[in-house]
């Protein structure tokens, strides 16, 4: 197993139970302790876990995400597929707001040789925006949320509603048909509806994974958004859903 799948899979297990064991989980993956070890170090260094002897015990709070280091090495290739599924919907000239998170920084890298006007709500995005010849860049004003570096605060919802975009790409914590979009950081949500408010197309970009789950805040009902991208997991029922409400799914091929 990869090193990311691994991770993935005791992050999972981390959701289920508020402690791990060295031990069970050597035994489970087929590898050695000191892999499993150092697995739970790297999450320790992200706040995910505290380690003790012979395990870890969770930090995960039921209302809050995992840190951007952690989710960034979840569904890689997923959330890359997915990305060059979002770039292909868009026309150059366009101009596009990106949402922050770590799919929409897939996006991102996906986008760098279009000609775009690109509106990137996380830091990491706008570096690798930076330096791309034909992407006309611009950033919102408001506060710099600690360690997702994406923009947040009544700043950046003024800077959003005082423009207009073709198309938005929203990420989002979770995707259900009984919820909607939602999504865990209250401030987010805010600029994420900002966002929706001022797009005249809206494309949510998330992996199958977040189908089904239900974060603390509510961005949106599905008949709110236009299109949305994910990959060849989305569960059937979540699928039909979507039709239901006139969304368009389109599934990132593998």
């Amino acid at each position: 197993m990869e090193s990311s799948d691994r991770i993935r899979a005791i992050m999972n297990a981390l959701r289920v139970a508020d402690s791990v064991s060295v031990a069970e989980l050597a035994a489970a993956h087929g590898v050695s302790e000191m892999t499993i070890r150092r697995d739970l170090d790297e999450l320790a260094q992200q706040g995910v876990v505290r380690r003790v002897r012979g395990g870890a015990l969770s930090l995960l709070l039921r209302g809050e995400e995992p840190p951007f280091g952690v989710r960034a090495r979840e569904a890689v290739e997923a959330k890359r597929r997915i990305a060059a599924e979002v770039a292909a919907l868009l026309s150059d000239g366009e101009a596009v707001l990106l949402d922050s998170g770590t799919t929409l920084l897939e996006v991102a890298r996906a986008v760098r040789d279009r000609r775009l006007t690109v509106l990137p709500l996380g830091l990491q995005a706008a570096q690798e925006l930076a330096a791309a010849p034909r992407i006309r860049l611009v950033l919102p004003g408001g506060e710099v949320r600690q360690g997702e570096l994406n923009f947040i605060g009544p700043l950046t919802e003024a800077s959003i509603g005082a423009l207009r975009f073709d198309t938005a790409v929203i990420g989002c914590c979770g995707l259900s048909a009984e919820h909607g979009l939602t999504a865990h950081d209250l401030p987010e949500v805010a600029i994420k509806q900002a966002a929706i408010a001022s797009a005249r197309r809206v494309v949510a970009a998330c992996d199958s994974g977040k189908f089904g789950r239900t974060a603390f805040g509510a961005v949106c009902p599905l008949d709110r958004l236009d299109i949305v991208v994910t990959d060849e997991g989305v569960p059937r029922e979540q699928h039909d859903a979507l039709a239901a409400a006139g969304v368009v799914v389109r599934v990132a091929a593998p």
